[in-house]
């Protein structure tokens, strides 16, 4: 079994992951900013901001010997000046360090929505997966399609009797959920899989891909209420980025909300499916699945209790 440098652990998809790597029977180091909230069962803790390469070296790598690193590492917000520092810059002092340590094989957690970079969170994540590709080293760039708890977030809204909200007609994007423990799968079996080595890796949970109207009719179904929906603007989100520019050259401080805004803006109106650039059109068939989970089983479990609410950070829409 490998020994395995994993960054970004005490985020969703992180924690899940070491708990799939240490499952495999690897020995597992995390390299994290800050002591984790709770245990990471089977794993090594060091605390190394990712930030400051002297830092990582010296308190993270520790001067060690390590066969792999992993990295589901990514900006919390997806501003410009945090995604390039983490999307893009911490990992290539990971990179660096990896290499000093004797590591062979980079596994990146980056994103399915990199295929059309219009925000700078995007276009921090792809200028490290070049720098990955051209470095030499294997590498597996894992590229997820949406996550459960991203999709979550009108749960509670449509048990309280509230309308669904819609972009549109609700059927203007789509995408294959794909839940933390299937994904984590996916990414500790890139260690051992030849077939996912040096090579970009669209993936998504079992199909058939799911609308947002989709999402709707099946939350009104679990719940027992009537369907009810409210239609917004996907041009209310551009709207408000554009107000929120022109605001941020009096208060500065509001050009991050306007890319939020964007951001916001994106979700809103792309798929995160494959892209296919000859058609010009998001291809549900060429997106590959893997797992067993779906979305509407991850509602149920939430409906009944039998799993938390998500907690969906700064991206969240509604």
């Amino acid at each position: 079994m490998s020994r395995i440098a994993l960054f970004g652990a005490t985020g969703t998809i992180g924690r899940a992951t070491a708990q799939a790597l240490v499952g495999a029977g690897h020995e597992v180091v995390a390299l994290v900013r800050r002591p984790p909230t709770a245990p990471l069962p089977g794993v090594t803790v060091r605390i190394a901001d990712p930030a400051d390469p002297v830092n990582i070296a010296r308190d993270g790598f520790a001067g060690e010997a390590f066969d792999i690193v992993v990295s589901c590492m990514a900006s919390r917000t997806g501003v410009p000046h945090e995604a390039w520092e983490i999307d893009y810059k911490a990992h290539t002092y990971a990179l660096s360090a990896a290499r000093k340590a004797g590591a062979q094989h980079f596994v990146l957690l980056s994103a399915i929505c990199v295929q059309k970079p219009l925000r700078a969170f995007q276009q921090a994540k792809l200028a490290f997966e070049a720098e990955l590709i051209a470095s030499g080293m294997r590498y597996s760039i894992v590229r997820p399609t949406a996550f459960f708890k991203s999709l979550s977030g009108q749960i509670e809204r449509v048990r309280r009797g509230k309308p669904f909200l819609l972009f549109g007609d609700g059927t203007l994007t789509a995408c294959k959920p794909i839940s933390n423990r299937d994904l984590a799968a996916y990414i500790a079996g890139c260690l051992t899989d030849p077939e996912r080595w040096n090579k970009v890796l669209p993936i998504g949970g079992p199909g058939p891909a799911i609308t947002p109207r989709d999402q709707g009719e099946a939350l009104f179904a679990l719940t027992g209420r009537p369907p009810r929906y409210r239609s917004v603007a996907p041009g209310l989100l551009g709207g408000i980025a554009g107000v929120l520019a022109l605001a941020a050259r009096i208060v500065p401080a509001l050009a991050a909300k306007a890319e939020l805004a964007r951001i916001g803006h994106y979700y809103a109106t792309e798929s995160m499916l494959v892209f296919n650039p000859a058609t010009g059109r998001y291809d549900a068939a060429a997106t590959p699945e893997t797992g067993t989970d779906t979305l509407f089983d991850h509602y149920r479990a939430v409906l009944s209790g039998e799993a938390a609410p998500d907690e969906r950070g700064e991206h969240a829409v509604f």
